[in-house]
């Protein structure tokens, strides 16, 4: 008689079963009730060196003398990481009961080849190994340059505020760092890390205004593979988690948009990041030095800046003074600048000079100085520096006080229209992108800002680390 339909259909799901368990990397085992083997899959045999024919249909215990599965028999307990020995064969078994309706209805034992066990721990531990190097590798790449040494000055404000930054470094508060473009923000952020309990581990700075918003997030945070068009394979390591045990510094931090200001906060809160595109979070433990060359008090009044955040950022506030403001410092900075970029060779400067360094108000401040005696030191043939080795920037903006007895009106404001370009584009950089917002700032179209540029003979500025 040929079999029914359902029989058929019995038949095939049983078929289909059969080759779903053999296609498993594990071994698997099935007792009923009695303790009978109803099933075991080629991966078992393959473990155990047990053909299917030995062992499907008989009472375990005869079978397999040591084997505990039909324990779970008796008292209907889970066990995990059973190991077993047979002859040569060793193998790691997890053993559970199984219900049907609320009724026990035999036992299944999932099974492991010890040396496969082992293989991968080795595969694993060699992976920590390889991650661990990695990591000792970026600790290496991301080290704090400059200590509390490399910062120059024995003005009484300056001194006061080297003197909080020392006291700070020996903290675990967040430190925000204002001051104008130039003034030596991150110098006081490398010193204050590589001071602290802190300094064998990342030193990460990241400057806000550089990176559009858009990408800002992702490089602090890192992504999932797949988070967004064009993610790598793999996704990517975040700047917060690349720092974590050290430090991140977050240069102009007032020019990071308002969205991503709630997430920092979040980060500042709870110590914990989340990846774009993922669903976990992730602890960090990392201090936060932000910097501002902006009144952040006047953003949070014209709401771009949250008030939450400032005062998160705010655990010590450091305040740098413009060059203007210490100018007694000028022979100790320019001495020390000789000796950085000089090759050791000296040079003594004229009075002449020197007046010129005296009389000028510096709007770029140590970046700008720099330079400046960087270029009158390539500018000489001798070890003496005179005022006609000194850039034109300088010698010609005089003081407003002392022009104005003697010059035009147009010379009046050709001078501070030119003090006021060159400060914005020592702010903002000399680049495609810098010019475009330093003409934004000065109010003016970016032809108008070429054109005054070459009108007014204003030279070319580099630029500098300090900011």
């Amino acid at each position: 008689m040929s079999e029914s339909i359902f029989e058929m259909l019995e038949r095939e799901s049983m078929e289909w079963f059969n080759e779903l368990l053999d296609a498993m990397n594990v071994g698997i085992l099935m007792l009923d009730r009695n303790g009978i083997v109803r099933l075991v899959n080629k991966e078992y045999t393959n473990i155990t060196g047990v053909q299917k024919e030995e062992i499907v249909g008989k009472y375990l215990p005869d079978v397999r003398p040591g084997a505990v599965a039909h324990k779970t028999l008796v008292d209907k307990q889970k066990r995990s990481n059973v190991i077993r020995q047979e002859g040569d064969k060793a193998y790691v078994a997890d053993i559970a009961p199984i219900f049907i309706k609320g009724r026990l209805s035999g036992v299944v034992s999932v099974i492991k080849s010890v040396t496969e066990i082992y293989q991968l721990t080795k595969e694993l531990q060699k992976s920590q190994e390889q991650f661990d190097q990695l990591k000792k590798t970026v600790d290496r790449l991301n080290r704090a340059r400059y200590t509390f040494q490399d910062i120059i000055g024995e003005e009484p404000t300056f001194v006061k505020a080297k003197e909080l930054a020392k006291r700070t470094a020996a903290t675990n508060l967040n430190v925000l760092i204002q001051g104008e473009s130039g003034t030596g923000k991150e110098l006081f952020a490398h010193a204050i890390h590589n001071a602290s309990a802190r300094k064998h581990h990342p030193f990460i700075a990241v400057n806000c205004s550089a990176i559009p918003s858009s990408l800002l997030e992702s490089e602090l945070f890192g992504y999932e593979e797949g988070a967004f068009t064009d993610s790598k394979r793999g996704g990517k390591i975040g700047l917060f988690e690349l720092a974590d045990r050290g430090t991140i510094f977050l240069d102009e931090v007032g020019d990071m948009s308002y969205e991503l200001q709630a997430k920092l906060l979040r980060v500042l809160q709870d110590g914990r990041i989340r990846k774009v595109g993922a669903v976990h979070e992730k602890q960090v433990d990392v201090r936060v030095i932000a910097a501002t060359n902006k009144d952040l008090m006047q953003l949070i009044r014209k709401k771009r800046f949250r008030e939450d955040l400032y005062y998160r950022l705010n655990g010590v506030n450091l305040y740098i003074p413009p060059l203007r403001k210490r100018k007694q410092d000028l022979p100790l900075l320019i001495r020390h600048i000789v000796k950085t970029y000089s090759d050791g060779i000296l040079f003594d400067f004229s009075k002449g000079a020197m007046d010129y360094f005296f009389q000028y108000d510096w709007p770029g401040n140590i970046r700008e100085l720099i330079n400046v005696v960087h270029y009158a030191i390539n500018m000489t043939d001798r070890h003496l520096i005179t005022e006609q080795h000194l850039p034109d920037s300088i010698k010609k903006a005089p003081p407003l006080k002392q022009m104005a007895a003697s010059a035009t009106l147009k010379e009046v404001l050709d001078n501070t229209e030119r003090e006021m370009i060159t400060q914005a584009l020592m702010r903002h950089g000399t680049d495609l992108a810098g010019k475009k917002k330093a003409a934004e700032q000065l109010g003016i179209s970016l032809p108008t800002l070429y054109n005054k540029i070459r009108r007014l003979n204003i030279e070319p500025i580099t630029s500098s680390s300090f900011s």
